[in-house]
């Protein structure tokens, strides 16, 4: 089985606005700091739940392309919102929703939870229809939007790479799906899914990679479009580890690497 490996050499020189640094304190404040239009909506689901989102617009002529961008297994935070303002910085608008809404204390989402265990806890018993419907409602919202164009992709990182892989499979009207290191559907619903499917993974990662081969094998063997690489020296996480202070050389590569090729795959949609 064919599998992509990433070859990452040499020292990446800071070029990409991605991969500039930033430490979890520094995540709202550049978000403060943005030029781009970025602002918190309230978006209805079919069963009535409301869902709270954060949407970020590019500055460009033309309407862009959009992306629902899926949060980890610690809900909504500032780092998934500055991916959003980073992939507007590209010139896609890209919206992320809490999947925790209305699921908090008071009717709040991520940020009304006592811990980050109460998070954790929170979102692994979500119930699979609740997070299919309120990602229908998502699409429907940026689709309906003057500035974006028609085509909507779906990405999510870890817990959210599961789903984007499980929305995949839901939603026939996407126009792809990026699963960063998350968990693949299973082989028997693999044929379901039309749209194309980009997998980012570590290396050292084995708790999700080994059924990397499987899903290749049937994806290929019902004719859809599954691409996964695998990016050297670095594990799960590596995307949000290679942009922290401390990123390691073989993080901040993974992490350009990754990047560029979604941006590259993004514009070629």
């Amino acid at each position: 089985m064919q599998i992509y490996h990433a070859i990452l050499l040499g020292i990446i020189v800071a070029g990409t606005l991605f991969v500039s640094n930033v430490s979890a304190n520094d995540a709202k404040t550049e978000l403060e700091k943005s030029p781009r239009h970025g602002e918190w909506v309230k978006i209805t689901a079919a069963d009535g739940r409301v869902i709270n989102s954060f949407v970020v617009y590019p500055e460009v002529k033309e309407p862009a392309t959009s992306i629902i961008v899926i949060h980890e297994i610690f809900g909504l935070t500032d780092w998934i919102r500055l991916v959003a303002d980073r992939l507007a910085a590209e010139g896609f608008v890209a919206i992320c929703p809490d999947l925790l809404s209305g699921m908090g204390a008071d009717g709040g989402g991520t940020e009304s939870f006592d811990s980050g265990d109460d998070v954790r806890r929170a979102i692994r018993e979500l119930p699979a229809a609740q997070v299919a419907s309120d990602l229908d409602a998502v699409q429907k919202y940026v689709r309906e939007l003057p500035s974006t164009n028609e085509k909507v992709a779906v990405s999510g990182f870890c817990w959210g790479g599961g789903q984007t892989f499980s929305y995949a499979v839901h939603s026939d009207t996407i126009a792809a799906g990026f699963v960063f290191y998350g968990r693949a559907v299973s082989t028997e619903d693999v044929p379901k899914i039309s749209a194309p499917v980009y997998g980012f993974y570590g290396e050292s990662d084995n708790r999700i990679n080994a059924t990397i081969d499987a899903t290749k094998a049937a994806a290929d063997a019902a004719n859809v479009t599954y691409e996964p690489v695998i990016y050297k020296g670095v594990g799960h996480a590596f995307l949000r580890r290679g942009m922290a202070e401390d990123a390691n050389d073989a993080q901040k590569a993974a992490t350009k690497a990754a990047w560029d090729r979604w941006v590259s795959l993004l514009q070629g949609l």
